[in-house]
């Protein structure tokens, strides 16, 4: 069976101040806004209109487009007592039907006219936290391992809501579940940090943290 995954949302964001009236000036694109009705131009280095303003952890191109899956909106809502708009963990993509179980490094999709990459998971940091002020809310992601991830751009074209993301080719047996699980939970496990290592389609970046 083909995987297939249902873009729920297209969201686009520009960098700006997140941090409270008397915090210290805090610049991110964390905020993005639903443009599902749109059709935009993917580049290798992401969607037109979208700004990432950390350019060591975000963008790039291992981090051109993020994904987060829709599945997990449901939990953090019932898990925080709050609701989460589409976007609110500053993914570019709410993807249904590609969660980090089913999602393995190398994958290579057909999305629009364009063709991605799954280069590694998304890291949670401060700024998810800052947006929802939840403070463990990068712990809580790191230990369901509702990451998220990110892709790579392979080929350049025009993208929207309505294209579906089409699982075209599987390059290795390694799931964004594994990768976090290794990162996170079992940090000891060299064998397992060798094979990340050694996996060609994992970003350069990811396997430098593993060290």
């Amino acid at each position: 069976m083909q995987l297939v995954g249902a873009v729920f949302s297209l969201n686009i964001g520009v960098s700006k101040n997140i941090a409270g009236k008397d915090e210290k000036k805090i610049i991110s694109a964390i905020y993005k806004d639903s443009v599902s009705e749109q059709r935009l131009y993917l580049t290798k280095l992401g969607l037109e209109g979208d700004q990432q303003a950390d350019l060591v952890n975000h963008g790039g191109i291992d981090k051109a487009v993020c994904i987060y899956p829709m599945e997990h909106y449901s939990y953090w809502e019932k898990q925080l007592s709050k609701t989460f708009p589409f976007g609110s963990f500053g993914e570019n993509i709410t993807l249904a039907g590609m969660a980090e179980f089913d999602t393995h490094i190398g994958d290579i999709w057909k999305w629009g006219e364009a063709m991605v990459q799954v280069s590694q998971p998304r890291r949670p940091c401060y700024k998810v936290a800052q947006r929802h002020a939840e403070p463990k809310l990068p712990l809580f992601i790191q230990e369901t391992g509702y990451s998220g991830y990110y892709v790579r751009v392979l080929k350049e074209g025009y993208v929207s809501a309505n294209d579906r993301c089409i699982l075209t080719e599987r390059t290795s047996d390694v799931s964004i579940k594994f990768v976090n699980h290794i990162t996170y939970q079992d940090k000891n496990n060299e064998n397992a940090k060798q094979r990340l290592h050694d996996l060609n389609e994992l970003s350069l970046a990811w396997k430098s943290s593993l060290k």
